[in-house]
């Protein structure tokens, strides 16, 4: 295998499961230098370990805890990835998730903000305490993670379509602010993923077929379709790539958004669409 990250210093936030685990193998297997972090540590220690052993002639990698809200938590962990190896030159924000599935007039100030902070404002300190290190690197790359939802409509998915779509409205800013320094960012839109978290979705069910029927490859992705995604845009492949959000997603974005409303048969229809219950 072509080893084209020999030595490439990348840190990947949310490296315990699913997507990140497969950003850590792919780039782990090309040769980098992988620091995964993360607020489990059992998850965080399979992980490497898998790694591992699947990948005998891979780069480097560890495991290090965090908690991508907390600001010094953050900073401890970029600078831990900085001396690990040979230097920081890539960062993977992929830490993020969703919350509550109800509609708007159902989420609580509570929820609608903690999902917020763990995707946008998680991956704005990345951005904020990797770049004075990444600006080091002459090769130094900065991938977001977004989704579909930040452009097509996720019914009852409250906040988790506002902060992908904070996400990428971030990683172009921060392209264009950081240009100059020879920093590029760019983001990675999945669409529906085969992960841990979307076992809850029986293959029977109108959700998973609501997914199915609106993608033109006609199947479901797989992890391994977004480190591919995420290996070009940290490698030098992309060297004149910036500022771009690209979909993942089988071509689900060239027609409708997934149908939850299975997941809220409890809820009249009133209910879902402005009364409370």
């Amino acid at each position: 295998m072509k080893r084209d990250l020999e030595n490439f210093g990348v840190l990947i936030t949310g490296g315990g499961t699913g997507i990140g685990k497969a950003c850590a193998a792919e780039m782990y297997s090309h040769g980098a230098l992988v620091t995964i972090c993360g607020r489990t540590e059992e998850s965080l220690k399979q992980s490497v370990q898998e790694i591992v052993e699947n990948h005998q002639d891979g780069g480097v990698i560890q495991y290090v805890t965090c908690d991508v809200t907390d600001e010094e938590q953050v900073l401890e962990t970029v600078l831990a990835a900085d001396e690990f190896g040979e230097g920081l030159d890539g960062v993977v924000a992929n830490a993020g998730g969703g919350g509550a599935i109800v509609p708007y007039h159902m989420q609580t100030a509570e929820e609608f903000s903690r999902v917020l902070n763990l995707n946008v404002l998680g991956t704005m300190l990345c951005i904020k305490h990797a770049v004075p290190i990444l600006r080091k690197s002459d090769k130094a790359s900065f991938v977001g993670m977004s989704s579909i939802a930040s452009h097509l409509t996720h019914l009852w998915f409250g906040a988790y379509p506002a902060a992908k779509a904070g996400i990428e409205a971030i990683i172009r800013n921060a392209a264009d602010e950081y240009g100059p320094a020879n920093i590029r960012f760019n983001a990675v839109r999945p669409g529906f993923i085969e992960t841990e978290i979307m076992e809850g979705i029986p293959r029977d069910s109108e959700i998973f077929s609501s997914y199915i029927e609106n993608t033109p490859l006609g199947d479901v992705g797989q992890p391994n379709d977004v480190a591919a995604l995420v290996k070009f845009l940290l490698s030098s492949e992309s060297r004149w790539i910036t500022g771009q959000c690209i979909n993942v997603d089988g071509g689900h974005s060239l027609r409708r958004g997934p149908q939850f409303t299975q997941f809220l048969s409890n809820f009249s229809n009133e209910e879902l669409h402005g009364e409370l219950p």
